[in-house]
């Protein structure tokens, strides 16, 4: 019985081992079998393979696929950062080209690495990665160093320009398009008005972040920067509802006049719904730090929570995440 005892305790070390570092315990159940099958618990050769089998599944497993996304969301932002980092240390290339157009350069050779590598596309890059994950960061950081009081004080200006500017644009490209597509000469007349309408309202919010930089740098009026930094803060929401509500249309098979009214009181309820949101986790906030200070560390933890909580509250309620 102690002979049998002294056996089976490294055996249940190695399953504790093994749970403890993520494998299965194929490996382990192998080796028991191959003592069971074998008499008297084998051979000596037969046990030492075994166990050589074992050890080296204990000691060493590789399980890319559990932290896949999360890895390569990392590498990315990595990737973006060092690029930033050399960009600065090297005066010469930003004062030449803009550092936007640096990073795409930056983003497209990673991109044709990835795909003459892969021949696909990477598999965890999709919408809900970059919307759940990519965006959040970036518009709170926009939002967070926004100058408050310019930006209020010329709301009006800035909601004209971020939203019937934008669905000016992304219209305008839709039937612009539509029309094109309607020349016999191209061979697009299969492309539809919802497509065209859709691909517009993807590319119509310009992102200015060139002509800020070149604003910082020339210390423009603060009047004129406020309003095109606050117009491409508020235009992004503009049309990822305009792209989500095309994208809707375009999966039915017919569309009602009542279906276009409840899309246009969408618009406007996805708009001042992600307001109320976002006012709600803002109090919250302001309520919950009156409480920190004695412990000020966790404070820019609570800016970073409170806000990603109502990203992500806004978009489970299908409201816009980057207004809230």
């Amino acid at each position: 019985m102690a002979h049998r005892l002294g056996l089976l305790l490294p055996l249940l070390l190695g399953q504790l081992c093994s749970q403890l570092l993520g494998t299965s315990g194929n490996s382990i159940l192998h080796y028991w079998n191959l003592r069971a099958e074998n008499g008297s618990w084998g051979s000596k050769r037969i046990q030492d393979n075994a166990s050589a089998v074992s050890a080296h599944t204990l000691l060493f497993s590789l399980n890319y696929q559990h932290v896949q996304t999360p890895f390569e969301i990392t590498l990315w932002i990595m990737l973006a950062s060092l690029a930033k980092i050399g960009f600065h240390l090297y005066n010469k290339i930003p004062a030449v080209v803009p550092e936007s157009c640096l990073l795409i350069f930056v983003g497209l050779i990673m991109g044709a690495l990835i795909y003459s590598l892969n021949d696909k596309s990477p598999p965890v890059m999709n919408s809900d990665i970059f919307f759940l994950y990519l965006l959040p960061p970036i518009v709170l950081d926009a939002g967070y160093f926004m100058p408050s009081r310019p930006f209020f004080e010329n709301i009006g200006t800035i909601l004209l320009y971020a939203v019937v500017g934008t669905m000016w644009n992304a219209f305008g490209i839709g039937l612009s398009l539509y029309g094109i597509c309607q020349v016999k000469f191209f061979n697009l007349e299969d492309v539809s008005l919802l497509h065209n309408l859709w691909f517009g309202s993807l590319i119509a919010a310009v992102d200015p972040v060139a002509v800020l930089s070149v604003f910082e740098e020339i210390h423009v009026n603060e009047k004129l920067h406020i309003l095109v930094f606050g117009e491409s803060l508020l235009n992004d929401a503009v049309t990822v509802v305009l792209y989500k509500l095309f994208k809707s249309f375009s999966e039915m098979p017919s569309i009602k006049p009542l279906d276009i009214l409840a899309g246009i009181g969408k618009f406007f309820l996805v708009g001042i719904g992600g307001i109320f949101i976002g006012l709600l986790f803002g109090m919250i906030a302001a309520f919950t730090t009156r409480f920190t200070k004695t412990i000020r560390v966790i404070e820019p933890l609570f800016v970073f929570l409170y806000s990603y909580l109502s990203y992500l509250t806004a978009e489970m309620f299908h409201l816009s995440g980057i207004v809230a």
